[in-house]
């Protein structure tokens, strides 16, 4: 995890916005096992370097304090994901062509074992993958669970959520026990070191990094997906980062801020 600058200001909590479900946030709190503040303001939170939020949108994670940036929370119905499932690019999308949707058509289950926030996920589920989500953090992966579960009830999306499954814990552990077979795919999109003060312009970045840290087990993590594999491991990396430890990747698809490290086991299925 990331040292705080202000070591008072390190836990999380639960709080309502005076819309939003009080008796969920309690109940959120107490299986988190984190303080619950009531119906609050956010930027009048001084303890609290983040709160789980309850709003009249679902949950969110808000940044406490005057000039914190705004509520991020799990969305797969509007915004990027929205537009995105919309108007795409389909199987030419870099994402799908670092899985291999372009070189078969057989039905892939891709284990995204850093799931994050879903996005990535999310456009892999739309385009026919089975999806398998591993979030180990359990604020982010509250998060995740309240975007999923409001995302279920839209009638246009609710198709692409049924191929999505979330789980929590570690997917080392669970990559490291799991049968052959058991995944065709395993994606990874670790946090890295932060370096460049640029990166945190944007909000998502911030609250991550506030409450998650970085991914230090990443070459761990990346061992395990390699011995659980089937056809090829998928690690995206900001596109001017090494390459995780371990083996070199055999090939790499880079876009304009980030790429996609290749790691093949074996030919996809129907691939020439």
């Amino acid at each position: 995890m990331l040292s705080d600058p202000d070591p008072v200001k390190t836990s999380v909590a639960v709080a309502c916005s005076p819309l939003g479900n009080a008796a969920e946030a309690r109940a959120l709190a107490d299986s988190l096992a984190v303080p619950f503040l009531g119906v609050v303001k956010p930027r009048q939170v001084a303890d609290f370097a983040v709160l789980l939020l309850f709003d009249e949108q679902g949950l969110c994670l808000q940044m406490t304090g005057k000039g914190a940036p705004g509520p991020v929370r799990a969305e797969f119905v509007s915004g990027k994901a929205g537009y995105r499932r919309e108007h795409g690019g389909g199987t030419g999308q870099l994402v799908a062509k670092a899985i291999g949707l372009q070189k078969t058509r057989a039905p892939l289950h891709v284990v995204d074992a850093t799931a994050g926030l879903g996005q990535d996920a999310f456009v892999l589920a739309g385009l026919g993958c089975r999806v398998t989500l591993f979030e180990r953090n359990p604020f982010i992966h509250a998060l995740l669970a309240d975007g999923l579960a409001r995302a279920a009830l839209n009638t246009d999306v609710a198709p692409i959520i049924a191929r999505m499954t979330l789980r929590g814990g570690s997917s080392v552990d669970w990559l490291l026990q799991a049968p052959e077979g058991a995944a065709d795919i395993v994606y990874l999109d670790p946090m890295f070191p932060h370096r460049d003060k640029s990166a945190l312009v944007k909000k998502e970045m911030q609250v991550f990094r506030t409450v998650v840290g970085d991914d230090d087990d990443a070459e761990a993590l990346l061992a395990a997906a390699l011995q659980a594999v089937t056809y090829r491991v998928v690690v995206k990396r900001p596109r001017k980062a090494a390459a995780i430890a371990g083996p070199e990747p055999a090939t790499r698809i880079e876009g304009k801020s980030s790429r996609y490290d290749l790691y093949p086991v074996r030919a996809l299925p129907g691939a020439s």
